[in-house]
């Protein structure tokens, strides 16, 4: 019986999960070689449950077979399965100095495995061509000298999958086996080893981790079909990704020579590299900061999804230079790369249970671009940030989480240490967008803008804009508190906008129209805008990219709150952060690193008393559009979806979110969404699992071409909020406050339902708040003053 599930486009035979190139199939060719010469010998291989002995227990399993043809593994039934890279012990080799490079061997043969002067001599060498002339230590390392490591064990870990999940076990099961063909047409001959063979029903079974066959084994595929002395023989194919491309042009190829005895099964797992047994704690592996509460002390972050972010270059020039690269290496041009991963789009989509001395397990989500290489760049980028937010957003207290940009209150853009921060910098840049935003979209050569205007209250027959006050704030985040962690479903963000009495002078020393207004024309105005400008221009912040960062560093607000209400039960490696106003190691990271909140607001006041937008509407008539407002998550809503819900609409992701910990995979409910992790703590990820553990083994040396072998004061503090120069709370002493849980089931709000930020110490400024203001301006053209 054939099955199938619903179609999805993928990019994984450029930007795969863990699952890559090498299958365990080795195909050895020799062509036309003279009939007079003596024959090549023949591996007659050995039984697939002897030859897989080391990975799986065969005792208890049942002879089998592939299942029919077209099937597509459920998503339902997605696991993992592991392998051991012996090069992964050197992820966190440090380059060699120019003095030490220059001393050492390009000779890896005069250094002993296990020794890092042997992997810089493979370096060493490789500069010698034209591929890595010139390229830094660190791309080599992660772009050929580890993957390389794991070219054939994630092939046999695979196939060794294959054998027991269906079965290829018993006599007649021989894996392995070499075959001698010949093709009748090109008279060439070559030897073709099988994965796994049937002896009594002549099926060969091909397993591809990846998703396309290597491409000189097309000719002798071909050649076996057409052989005479194999029309027995039947051709399965059983790749771990979803086949595109070079797969199904050689699928077709294959039925159009014997459609009767070709195969192609898509049997799709996760695969997770493992470092060498004994060495996850040795000086040469590399951690990271990314949600790690002491970054620089020695100790960081470790999983899959960090190996990915490894590889996202910093700028579009060097992701191309990097893809084009790999993509000419025999056994790595179809590694994992991050080409075709958004990582502008990524944000925290899970974090577990903090536990204290083991961090917690954290997961990504990204979406995917199938056929957009060019995305892959910026993902450390994006990945410190989102995890600098996090911590943001505990150090502070949530009555500093707000930005506010108003000509007449300088002294309250924002709180000066959450300007010293990225989450800060990102609000403040927001809300300034937001002005540009609002008004853009009132543009009346669009049909939204000149329907806006038309509904407008008239004075003296022209549209009249109110003066508006807009501004962000979160909508309740639907989320799932589940296993002693929380997956952040959803966090949008609202447009409010309402009225406000605001009398500063615009540009064009014009007068506001809106005092001829009666209060019911006002309140029109209000629903005006509230029915066609507001629900455009949150759509934009919520979904575009103009406003990612936003989203970004707000998903890492979901995250840090759940964080905080957690430490207040029990002490977690958090809580020496927690409301301590220390956001010294979480800085506004380069490029920004010179950005001051001041700059903004003088950009700001310049747009006020200048105009940004002048539309000229008709009969000479200029109105100006411009605006104040703000950013405002001080408090954080969460909805915390029923068990009932969750498993109805996320059925997988509890196990999907827990394999993206250990290496990429995908979210089988959310379209085109990927998920990679790791724990904060780098925990052990060395050896063990269904693969055994070989010995470090190295990459072919490399060849050219290769073998394929000073701001304005603070608002006034809140009497509640600690001084910053008052250490935080530590072990011991009381926890930091928390929220109490909805005895409806729901996730306690941050903060209170009163946006603290917005009141403390401004509350003048709060008169003004968020205004948006259409200056009207008649000029001369005939029709009076």
């Amino acid at each position: 019986m054939t099955q199938h599930i619903r179609s999805r486009r993928r990019w994984w035979a450029r930007a795969a999960i863990a699952l890559a190139c090498a299958g365990a199939v080795s195909l050895t060719g020799l062509p036309g070689w003279d009939q007079a010469e003596a024959k090549p010998s023949l591996k007659q291989g050995k039984r697939c449950d002897e030859e897989y002995k080391d990975f799986y227990d065969f005792s208890d399993v049942v002879e089998g077979g592939l299942p029919d043809d077209g099937y597509i593994r459920p998503d339902a039934d997605l696991d993992e399965y592991d392998y051991v890279n012996g090069q992964k012990q050197w992820d966190g080799l440090r380059a060699p100095t120019p003095d030490e490079l220059k001393e050492i061997s390009d000779d890896p043969e005069d250094y002993k495995k296990g020794d890092k002067q042997r992997v810089w001599a493979y370096y060493k060498k490789a500069l010698k061509t034209s591929r890595w002339s010139g390229v830094p230590f660190e791309t080599y390392r992660d772009d050929f000298y580890i993957p390389k490591g794991g070219n054939d064990p994630r092939g046999k870990a695979y196939m060794a999958k294959l054998v027991y999940d269906f079965g290829l076990v018993g006599p007649d099961w021989i894996c392995e086996k070499e075959f001698e063909v010949v093709d009748p047409d090109t008279k060439e001959r070559y030897v073709r080893r099988a994965d796994a063979y049937n002896k009594r029903t002549g099926e060969i079974v091909e397993g591809k981790s990846n998703d396309k066959p290597d491409p000189t084994q097309r000719p002798k595929d071909k050649a076996l079909l057409k052989d005479p002395n194999h029309k027995d023989k039947k051709i399965s194919y059983a790749y771990g990704r979803e086949t595109k491309g070079g797969a199904k042009n050689h699928d077709a190829d294959l039925r159009r020579i014997a459609p009767d005895r070709v195969k192609k099964i898509s049997y799709r797992a996760s695969a997770v590299e493992k470092a060498p047994s004994g060495t996850s704690n040795s000086p040469t592996r590399r951690v990271d900061p990314y949600m790690n509460a002491k970054p620089g002390t020695g100790t960081g972050s470790r999983g899959g999804g960090n190996d990915m972010i490894q590889k996202s270059p910093e700028s579009p020039k060097q992701l191309a230079d990097r893809l084009q690269r790999m993509g000419r290496i025999p056994g790595v041009s179809q590694m994992p790369t991050p080409g075709g991963i958004d990582f502008s789009t990524l944000e925290l989509q899970y974090v577990g249970t903090p536990v204290k001395g083991k961090g917690l397990d954290y997961s990504f989500g990204a979406k995917e671009d199938p056929d957009n290489d060019t995305v892959g760049w910026g993902g450390k980028a994006k990945a410190q940030m989102a995890s600098d937010a996090f911590f943001t957003w505990l150090a502070l207290t949530p009555d500093k989480f707000w930005v506010n940009l108003n000509p007449d209150t300088p002294g309250t853009i924002m709180d000066d240490k959450f300007a010293s921060t990225d989450a800060g910098r990102v609000l403040l840049e927001a809300d300034l967008r937001l002005k540009h935003d609002f008004y853009k979209a009132m543009d009346p050569k669009t049909d939204l803008g000149k329907n806006t205007w038309d509904s407008l209250s008239k004075v003296n027959g022209w549209p009249c804009l109110t003066s508006m006050r807009n501004w962000i704030e979160p909508k309740p985040a639907k989320v799932r508190e589940q296993d002693g962690g929380i997956y952040i479903l959803d966090a949008p963000l609202k447009l409010q906008s309402e009225y406000a009495d605001v009398n500063t002078p615009g540009p064009g020393g014009g007068r506001p129209c809106q005092d001829s207004l009666t209060k019911a024309e006002i309140e029109h105005n209000e629903r005006v805008f509230r029915r066609t400008i507001v629900p455009e221009v949150e759509k934009w912040i919520n979904e575009g990219p103009q406003y990612a960062d936003l989203r970004r560093v707000y998903k890492s607000r979901v995250a840090a709150e759940f964080v905080r209400q957690q430490d207040a039960q029990r002490p977690t490696d958090y809580r020496t952060i927690i409301n301590s106003n220390n956001v010294m190691q979480w800085p506004i990271r380069a490029p920004h690193q010179d950005w001051k909140k001041t700059d903004v607001f003088n950009k700001y006041v310049k747009v006020f008393k200048e105009g940004e937008f002048k539309y000229e509407l008709t009969k000479g008539e200029e109105v100006w559009v411009i605006s104040i407002g703000g950013v405002d998550l001080s408090k954080q809503p969460k909805r915390n979806v029923t068990q009932a819900e969750f498993r109805l609409q996320n059925r997988h992701l509890p196990r999907q979110t827990k394999t993206s910990v250990k290496t990429m995979t995908e979210d089988t409910e959310r379209e085109r969404l990927l998920l990679f992790g790791g724990n904060s703590n780098g925990q052990k990820d060395d050896g063990g699992g269904t693969t055994p553990s070989p010995n470090p083994t190295d990459p072919p040396s490399p060849t050219d071409p290769p073998n394929p072998t000073d701001p304005p004061s603070s608002p006034a503090p809140d009497p509640t909020t600690p001084d910053p120069t008052t250490p935080g709370p530590g072990e011991g002493t009381t926890a930091p406050p928390a929220n109490k849980p909805d005895p409806e089931g729901n996730l306690a709000d941050t903060g209170s339902d009163t946006p603290i930020g917005l009141i403390t110490g401004i509350a003048a400024a709060i008169v003004a708040l968020g205004g948006g203001l259409m200056w009207w301006m008649r000029r001369r053209k005939g029709l009076g003053g």
